[in-house]
């Protein structure tokens, strides 16, 4: 079977490498991933995959159903883009003006495609059946499209036992797969602060309550949630990406914005944070008699691997390619968690970095770039977990 698998393998590499160029050219924004959606759905009906449309609007999901009864496992890619305008130069860059693939959504889509027609070929032999999870909306935090693919009824029909999903990692050379035991990445919040003063000239402060001042003590105070309110080899970001206010050099305002995203991994952290992020915001108003309107976004919670079925994947991995590294957890935020709420699996970082890593750009970067040798690997990581898990669930390992 194996030299089989590795057979359809090489014969669809290609392909998924002009697949993902493709949607590379073409990208589309979070709850607009019609055409996305349509080139799924007609690639699946090439392979013979049978399938469902319409979770989350755009979300599809691929069904192979195998010869032979067993359980259910779940591979799951996302497919939407950002809004950024693409600065690369090479023979695929995007085609619509101020959106691109700079997460690699259109890697991992065209690699879950390419697994689905290799498991859909070797389905004879199967124990069980594979899922093809195409989730829309992944950069739509705080809402997503994980949760509403849930709502849905995706998984209503065909439960998985178990669920694992692959990102493109520009941190790891190509031929690297990570995979930790529990956490993966971070519970990603939001929030905005509109601090509401009394204004005046700049010649006269003592008749206004300095807004700016205000914001200044804020920002500075909101660090002290992680250096002095948490325990310190716990995790935890507190940042503020954004501050608006004022419109002269000669004005005191009577109002500032502050924009900002709170990560992390432990729950409990998590709501000490915002705990003490309500805490602080609205004594550091009160001490500048201003007014602190907050509006605090829950986003996707922390995404923690199950150990049982990271290992599980380890070995697929090694398989693939070899020992996977050591790799440190990130605190960037992923959709993906949700399903991990509700399913046992794993989450896994594909090595993607381009040769000159001095070079590489990173995720969400206008420059974002990555070698494409990695297709291959990770169309193969998605077979192979797939096929390992289906075999430890026939065993009888839950």
């Amino acid at each position: 079977m194996a030299s089989i698998r590795e057979s359809l393998l090489h014969h669809i590499q290609d392909d998924v490498i002009q697949m993902r160029r493709h949607l590379h050219q073409n990208p589309e924004l979070s709850n607009q991933e019609a055409e996305t959606s349509r080139f799924i759905q007609e690639k699946l009906k090439t392979y013979g995959v049978t399938f469902q449309a319409g979770f989350a609007k755009y979300g599809v999901l691929g069904i192979i159903e195998g010869k032979h009864p067993g359980k259910t496992v779940a591979l799951r890619a996302d497919m939407d883009a950002l809004p950024i305008q693409e600065l690369n130069n090479h023979d695929f860059t995007s085609k619509h003006a101020g959106i691109m693939h700079a997460c690699g959504h259109d890697a991992h889509t065209a690699m879950l495609l390419g697994a689905g027609y290799v498991l859909q070929q070797m389905r004879e032999s199967l124990h069980g059946t594979v899922l093809l999870v195409f989730q829309p909306a992944e950069e739509d935090s705080p809402v997503g499209g994980s949760k509403v693919m849930l709502d849905d009824g995706v998984f209503h029909e065909y439960t998985p036992d178990i669920i694992y999903g692959q990102h493109v990692w520009p941190d790891l050379p190509v031929g690297q797969i990570g995979i930790r035991d529990k956490e993966m990445m971070g519970a990603s919040d939001r929030f905005k602060i509109i601090l509401t003063g009394k204004g005046g000239h700049a010649s006269m402060p003592h008749q206004t309550n300095d807004v700016m001042v205000a914001a200044g003590h804020l920002i500075t105070s909101l660090q002290t949630i992680v250096s002095r309110s948490l325990d310190p080899l716990e995790a935890s970001v507190v940042t503020i990406g954004t501050i608006e206010g004022g419109e002269a050099p000669n004005i005191i305002p009577n109002q500032v914005t502050l924009q900002g995203s709170i990560r992390s991994y432990a729950p409990h952290i998590r709501k000490r944070l915002k705990e003490r992020f309500f805490t602080i915001t609205n004594q550091v108003a009160e001490t500048f008699e201003a007014k602190a309107d907050i509006t605090y976004l829950d986003g996707y919670p922390a995404t923690i691997n199950t150990p049982k079925w990271a290992r599980l994947a380890r070995t697929s991995a090694a398989r693939v390619q070899g020992e996977t590294p050591e790799v440190n957890p990130s605190l960037a935020g992923e959709d993906f968690s949700r399903f991990l709420e509700k399913y046992p699996g794993a989450f896994i970082w594909l090595g993607t970095q381009i040769e000159n890593a001095d070079e590489q750009a990173p995720l969400h970067d206008a420059h974002f770039q990555l070698d494409e040798r990695a297709l291959p690997l990770g169309t193969s990581m998605f077979v192979q977990v797939a096929l390992d898990t289906l075999n430890a669930l026939a065993k009888g390992d839950s």
